[in-house]
């Protein structure tokens, strides 16, 4: 039945929803064709039904008046549809009548409510068929109705539309019909048949009671029945054949498999088959698989056979091998779906000899295991690893417990089953919980943790009949308060009863109250679908249960609680569960879900009241719950209500009077409950409960005993006897004695408090039952006490008395089992046992093993004897008085002192022989420590049996474990001597195996048995040994362990043997650390030491002390014994700026109490006029301070360090040169310090070369004033400066632009003021002239740019430019890498600042690489142009060009000169011009004048002469003859023309002219 969505996700909608009684016509109709196993669409054949059939029939369609004719009409049912046929035709028309209604698909689904009970057993008018059971339906108010909802058959392929639902209600409603109307007519004959019956009983025997009687029938009356039935069977198969042709799709239903493959499990060579059985139409398609891969009976001929044959499929496996346990499929599939079965074969091989005649004979064996549908084997070893441990979080954060599942044999296809539990209970998948399964993992997630969900956790994986489950707890803590001092949130909110009127919740206390009792606490409500939350008490109630009112009937709500104390209101609790505010009984009359349950309507339909029925008094009326806020009244409906809904009204009065006070005149109750408030507390009351409805009220009820207003429920009392007991290093077990006449007792509450802290934190936040629980997270050593309270609903009990204290750490328990049995050696009566120590020792050492052994003849195990009566204490055991040749079992048993472990496994048979072999046996005992990510150490005992000859060396080989046994690898390749190897180069996080083989002169031996597995990993907090030497120069291996248990110890080895009794080693452990301490360390103390910690998971350390470490360590002893103060610096002296002499050194550290003696010339000096001494013992640095050196003051100086043990001194000898060195030093500083009292160079004179490749001269003066002077010099002689100096920034500066060699010399610079003067000298000649010279031409160099390409006529021109050019400055030309021979054609050159190369007239030749290489003297700086392809190309023609155009340019006619500018000539006279003209070829020549040509004549005579002269001549200039003339000389190459101007004045007229002029001065002054 599906649920609609809206519903899925509320739990108390869906337990009614899925109500048993919540059956409806419709489904009882499909639960009794369910039944009728000769069902199917369009067939009208149904069986005749039982009694019991017929009488589920009956009470579910009809209700009927007399039960005797129930009866009867059952018995002769009963006797056989042979002899009754009238209840066969009934049954046939039943049959036909559903069939009938399928087909025609009538739809009035109105029809299903239609009582035909009625009229058997009359009702009042109006009144509705009641759907509720009989005990139920007077508890009932009448006037309340709803609509019933009915579920309906989901098939496999699903159901396409409605039509099919209409067609099935219709169905119901023709059977219903049919069958009523037939019981109305065989009522008749029942009682008559009945009659007869008993008559007959009075007078035969028991055997004639049994005869069949018949049924007598008129003629008539079978003719018309069986007319009747032709027809309905006419009418149906026309119908039928009608809905198909319309419809076929109804004909069609998916497949179902009717039975289904079994599992088989069979010898090898049997053969076996596989039954299936399918129904459906279309008639579905059978396909087989093996492991999910279709079977193709053509691959394997013979070896698998397919049959099917009339529904029945058939798949047999011949000959069945181990390649043919599988896992098997039947998938059947049609258009409406697929569905698929499963089967399981498993293949067993006989150990034994297998007779192949009993098995074709078809012999049985007996079968070791049994097959499961959840894969090929019967047990599956479940095994969790990485499991979670005791966890520990706080309200509102994630948390996420988690193990891996290894389950052995892995079958993929099949998955466990994996459930969660808290405290026992299934843990289901909500919005705080989510579960996971990804295969391997199982995963359990909160995310927001609860108090509520505090508890043991256990995961159970099932695989078939099998499981494993894991158990921890997990505790969670309060959050932080928002209010400091408020009380933490109370938990478990559950609504504990519901109904119209009131809901009542119930809370758990919380178990911190912020340091101040708890007032109270505050319900909130928020209905369903809203974010509105609202407070249902204005004060707060101590009562952990509290009736709310005010509630909407129908509508959904969820609620939570806050605690209150005097400091404020604490966190709210996690929200309850909706519930709806209905009565149970009105739950049960709905059948179904409201209409729309996420606003909580629901659909009402009243009834209209029956006539005049005033209901009568309730029954049962009394007092629920009584607490010193509410009263809580509970009682049954009257049983004379009517029809019509009613009402209550509660009424009080106070005990000894009679006055009746009602409660509820406002508000009508509607509930057989109601809560009552505002009673005063203390005081006694009695009440009674009146009815009504529209008729009128009822009489009241029977009044209730006194009742005292205060809580019933006493607080428990505190719990006595507490006992704790120790469990592990981090938990302990604490149990009490219960609360005496507790009741409703919740739970208990346990507190923990350090010894003598005084402080109480909460082992618990949620509430455990019993009288034991085991509090974790508990501090290692530490004492603790303990405290358990006890609460209920009215409140927490007091503190028990305080446990007594107890010490954390880990109890004691008996070892695990030895494991991994292995015969070491064997001989003719007496054999060599060895195992592997158990995994845990259960706190405690080992003290011994006892051996058990067993004779196994014929393979069957006998008992099991003791080998040994003393417990042996070595992990091997020699076993004697065996029998030679027999077969023997082990088992091995460790002992401590809390007892004997239980045994280990069955070892293997091994057989008593004498061995006999020529190489060694196997290694024993094998070991592996000191696990690191890259590295290990395996040790192990060598064979007890060494073969023929001696053990002569080990070989060790390692393997991945998951990898396969052909990939073992040798770590060593010569065979050693010692027993324990470190294996080095592994891979971290990767898993090994190890094994050891031991080796004689007949060569290797057996392997051991396995080391391992273990994961190359550092685990956390991993601490290696650490070499120490004390003050006293004591050397010591130290080890520290913070992990071990109260029983762990520390076991020292040398080269991984005890040290135990070393006359050599000293050890002493104290706690979690050890030392171990060398005596006299030196060469026989080399090896590598190693220090193990036991009854730990394997934590061990190791330290290699060889040559090198003793000379280090034993240096460093003696630097301990007799210390020396270290220093930092030597003594050293230096003079200071006036001159004074300062000696000094540094020590490393100084202590208050160090001494210094000063020691000059074996005689100790003291503070004086003469020295001055001082001591920082914070840097350690102590001086010495002398004014000045004198001639006696020549020797030798010490200074001797006292600092407690430790000694120091340092020497310093001033002998000699070095002494006479050190006084002129010593002079010279002091001439400098007074030097520097006036103007003086802070920095002497010195040279720079500057970006534009000048010299600077430049110093830095210090101490100056304004009248201060500064004055150059070169080779003494002046230099004038043009600028003053500005002493600002100090600095002084000479500019010497383009510098050349006629700069060298002296240069001197002066300052002087009133306080005297300084001088600074630089000299600039020779090596140092030259030293500049070279940086100057490196600048240069550095300046030129990069070479370019030039035509000129001449040819072609590669160029740079610099800043300037000095012949210092080498310039070298390459081309092609060889140096250019300069020639007439080809030239080198400097213009200004331009260095270039001139190629005249170029040839293809000249093309390539041309290289300009500067060298400064030092370094060459080389520029690098291409000329080739295009760019030769283009120079070329621009020379050509270029050339062509200079050509012009020469040959061109030109003036060369001769005329003058202007002529100035006086009247009268001639004039006579001569010119030089060239050009080539020859020009030719005109004269212009004015602009016009002119024309030699008579007056003006135009001559050219030889090429060469051109004469221009006027016999006698007149005015006319002014103007401006131009001579034009022209040829192919140009024109030139030269122009003059010709100016003729009169002499009279210049006469008057100066004459005129004076007048006119004269005038102006005037």
């Amino acid at each position: 039945m599906s649920l609609p969505f809206y519903q899925k996700s509320h739990q108390h909608y869906d337990l009614s929803y899925r109500n048993k009684d919540l059956r409806t016509t419709m489904s009882h109709y499909q639960q009794e064709k369910k039944r009728s196993a000769i069902y199917t669409h369009g067939s009208t054949a149904y069986s005749s039904r039982s009694s019991a059939a017929h009488r589920q029939e009956s009470e579910a369609f009809s209700q009927m008046s007399a039960v005797s004719s129930q009866q009867q009409a059952a018995q002769a049912y009963s006797l056989g549809a042979s002899q009754f046929s009238r209840g066969t035709d009934v049954s046939r028309k039943t049959a036909s009548a559903y069939d009938y209604g399928y087909s025609h698909g009538l739809t009035d689904s109105s029809l299903l409510l239609e009582d035909y009970s009625g009229k058997l057993s009359p009702q009042p008018k109006r009144a509705k068929r009641n759907l509720l059971p009989g005990e139920e339906t007077e508890n009932l108010p009448g006037n309340y109705m709803v609509p019933i909802y009915s579920g309906r058959q989901v098939h496999i392929g699903g159901i396409r539309d409605t039509e099919e639902e209409r067609i099935k209600e219709a169905a119901a409603y023709i059977a219903q019909r049919t069958l009523l109307a037939s019981e109305e007519e065989l009522t008749a004959s029942k009682k008559s048949t009945a009659s007869k019956q008993s008559k007959i009983s009075k007078q035969t025997t028991s055997t004639l009671q049994r005869e069949e009687t018949f049924e007598k029938k008129s003629r008539s009356v079978a003719i018309r029945e069986k007319a009747e039935e032709l027809s309905l069977r006419k009418t149906l198969e026309d119908t039928q054949a009608y809905r198909g042709k319309l419809n076929e799709d109804h004909l069609l239903h998916a497949p179902e498999f009717i039975i289904k493959p079994r599992s088989h499990t069979v010898w090898e060579k049997e053969n076996v088959k596989l039954h299936c059985s399918v129904a459906g139409w279309p008639e579905p398609r059978v396909t087989w698989y093996k492991n999910q891969v279709p079977i193709n009976v053509h691959a394997n001929p013979g070896k698998y056979i397919i049959e099917s044959r009339y529904g029945m499929h058939t798949l047999e496996i011949s000959k069945c091998d181990f390649e043919d346990t599988a896992q098997y499929r039947a998938s059947a599939m049609n258009v409406q779906g697929e569905v698929s079965a499963y089967a399981s074969v498993v293949v067993k091989r006989y150990k034994g000899e297998l007779d192949e005649t009993r098995l074709h004979a078809g012999a049985s064996m007996p079968l070791s295991f049994a097959v499961t549908p959840y894969g090929y084997a019967s047990k599956f070893d479940i095994h969790f690893d990485d499991k979670f441990d005791v966890s520990f979080g706080r309200e509102g954060e994630t948390m996420s417990l988690g193990c891996r599942v290894v389950i052995t044999p892995e079958i993929k296809p099949f998955q466990p089953e994996v459930q969660w539990y808290r405290n026992g209970a299934p843990v289901s998948p909500s919005k705080w919980v989510n579960m996971n399964w990804s295969g391997d993992r199982a995963t359990l997630t909160f995310s927001h943790l609860n108090k509520e969900d505090e508890g043991l956790y256990t995961v159970r994986v099932r695989m078939g009949e099998y499981y494993e489950q894991y158990s921890a707890y997990v505790f969670v803590r309060d959050a932080d308060a928002e209010i400091e001092g408020a009380p933490a949130a109370p938990l478990d909110v559950v609504p504990l009863d519901a109904n119209k009127d009131y809901i009542i919740i119930s809370w758990k206390q919380p178990a911190v109250d912020g340091g101040s009792p708890i007032l109270g606490y505050f319900i909130d409500k928020c209905e369903v679908g809203t974010d509105s939350w609202s407070q249902c008490n204005d004060t707060p109630v101590k009562f952990a249960r509290f009736p709310v009112t005010g509630l909407i009937e129908g509508r959904s709500y969820i609620f939570r609680v806050r605690a209150v104390n005097k400091t404020g209101i604490g966190l709210p609790s996690r929200v309850s569960e909706p519930v709806a505010a209905l009565d149970a009984a009105e739950k049960a009359r709905l059948k179904s879900r409201p209409s729309a349950p996420w606003t909580g309507q629901i659909i009402v339909t009243e009834e209209e009241p029956t006539e005049g029925v005033i209901p009568g008094p309730p029954t049962d009326l009394s007092v629920t719950e009584a607490t010193r806020s509410y009263v809580v009244l509970s009682w049954k409906p009257p049983g004379q209500r009517g029809h019509e809904g009613i009402m209550y009204f509660v009424e009080k009065c106070d005990v000894g009077t009679e006055n009746w006070q009602r409660v509820n005149t406002e508000l009508p109750v509607k509930s057989p409950r109601f809560a009552l408030f505002d009673l005063a507390e203390g005081k006694s009351y009695r009440f009674r409960v009146r009815c009504s409805n529209s008729a009128g009220v009822g009489e009241p009820s029977e009044a209730t005993e006194a009742t005292i207003v205060g809580d019933k429920l006493d607080i428990p009392k505190p719990p006595g006897k507490i006992i704790p007991s120790r469990n592990t290093d981090t938990s302990v077990v604490v149990s009490w004695e219960e609360s005496k006449d507790a009741k409703e007792l919740v739970g208990y509450y346990i507190e923990s408090s350090v010894v003598g802290s005084g402080k109480w934190e909460p082992c618990n936040n949620n509430p455990v039952k019993g009288s034991r629980f085991t509090c974790h997270g508990l501090a290692t050593g530490q004492s603790y006490i303990f405290r358990v309270r006890a609460v209920n609903a009215a409140g927490l009990s007091e503190y028990s008395q305080d446990s007594e204290a107890i010490e954390v750490k880990a109890a004691i328990a008996a070892p695990s089992p030895p494991y991994d049995i292995t015969c070491l050696e064997s001989f003719r009566d007496s054999m060599v046992l060895g195992w592997k120590q158990p995994d845990t020792t259960g706190g405690a050492e080992i003290t011994g093993y006892y051996v058990n052994y067993r004779e196994v003849i014929g393979g069957v195990p006998g008992k099991w004897r003791e080998a040994n009566i003393k417990a042996v204490s070595d992990a091997a055991y020699k076993i004697d008085n065996l029998k030679e040749n027999t077969v023997y079992q082990f088992q091995v048993s460790a002992m401590n002192i809390a007892g004997l472990g239980a045994p280990s496994a069955v070892s293997e048979c091994f057989r008593c022989e004498e061995w006999t072999i020529a190489v060694p046996g196997p290694p024993h005992s094998l070991k592996l420590s000191e696990v690191r990510k890259s590295s290990l150490v395996l040790q192990w005992e060598p064979p007890v049996y060494s073969g023929r000859t001696p053990v002569t060396g080990y070989f060790v080989d390692l393997k991945e474990a998951s990898a396969k046994d052909d990939q073992w690898r040798g770590l060593n390749e010569a065979a050693i001597g010692n027993k324990y190897l470190r294996v080095q180069g592994l891979q971290e996080g990767v898993s090994y195996v190890f094994r050891v083989r031991a080796i004689n002169q007949a060569g290797v031996g057996k392997p051991s048995d396995l080391a391992g597995p273990v994961v190359a990993e550092t685990r956390p907090g991993t601490k290696e040994l650490v070499v120490n030497v004390d003050d006293d120069g004591v050397i010591s291996l130290n080890f520290e362990c913070d992990q071990m248990t109260p029983k762990s110890e520390f076991v020292w080895s040398k080269d991984y043997v005890p040290t135990d009794g070393s006359p050599r080693l000293e050890v002493e452990s104290k706690g979690n650390k050890t030392k171990m301490t060398f005596k006299d360390l030196g060469t026989d103390d080399l090896g590598i030491y190693s220090c193990d910690v036991t009854d730990t998971d394997g934590i061990a350390s190791s330290y290699l002390i060889d040559e090198e470490e003793i000379k280090r360590l034993l240096a460093l002893s003696q630097e301990h014994k007799f210390p020396t103060v270290p220093t930092k610096s030597e003594l050293a002296v230096e003079i200071l700026e006036k001159g004074q002499v300062r000696f000094w050194m540094q020590a490393e550290k100084l202590s208050g109490n160090a001494k210094v003696n000063y020691i000059f010339n074996e005689k100790e000096i003291f503070e004086g006029p003469k020295y001055k001494m001082h001591i920082d013992r914070n840097t350690g640095i102590i001086e010495m301070f002398m004014e000045k050196l004198q001639d006696e003051d020549e020797g030798t100086y010490t200074f001797q360090i006292q600092d407690g043990k430790a000694t120091g001194h340092s020497t310093l000898v001033l002998i000699g040169d070095v002494y006479k060195t050190l006084q002129k030093e010593a002079e010279f500083q002091r001439q400098e310090w007074i030097r520097k009292q006036g103007p003086h160079f802070a920095e002497y004179l010195s040279w720079e070369v500057t970006g534009e490749c000048n010299v600077l001269l430049k110093c830095k003066v210090a101490n100056i004033k304004k009248e201060t002077h500064i004055v150059w010099y070169k080779d003494e002689r002046e230099i004038s400066v043009d600028e003053k100096h500005d002493f600002k920034d100090g600095i002084c500066t000479l500019l010497i632009t383009e510098f050349s060699k006629k700069d060298a010399g002296f240069y001197e610079v002066i300052l002087k003021d009133d306080r005297g003067k300084d001088k600074s000298r630089l000299k600039l000649v020779d090596e140092a002239f030259q030293e500049l010279m070279t940086e100057v031409c490196r600048k240069i160099a550095l300046s030129a740019t990069d070479l370019k390409i030039q035509s000129t006529a001449e040819g072609i021109r590669l160029y740079s430019f610099v800043t300037y050019y000095l012949d210092d400055l080498k310039v070298n030309w390459s081309h092609n890498g060889t140096g250019i021979k300069y020639t007439d054609r080809v030239k080198t050159g400097v213009t200004g600042e331009q260095i270039w190369l001139q190629i005249n007239e170029p040839t293809p030749n000249d093309k390539g690489k041309y290289v300009m290489e500067l060298f400064d003297g030092k370094t060459g700086h080389q520029k690098t142009v291409d000329l080739s392809g295009q760019a030769f190309d283009e120079a070329v023609a621009e020379f050509q060009r270029l050339k062509q155009a200079a050509i012009a340019e020469k040959n061109r006619a030109r003036v060369l000169g001769g005329l003058p500018d202007v002529v100035t000539i006086q009247e009268g006279k001639a004039l006579n011009l001569t010119c030089n003209v060239w050009g080539d070829p020859t020009p030719e020549v005109s004269w212009l004048k004015n602009e016009k040509p002119l024309a030699s004549d008579d007056h003006c005579s135009l001559r050219f002469e030889a090429g060469k002269t051109a004469f221009f001549t006027i016999t006698g200039v007149s005015t006319a003859d002014s103007g401006k003339y131009g001579l034009v000389v022209k040829n192919k190459y140009g024109s030139e023309t030269s122009d003059f101007t010709v100016s003729v004045f009169i002499p009279e007229e210049e006469a008057r002219k100066g004459a005129s002029e004076p007048q006119k001065g004269n005038q102006k002054s005037k």
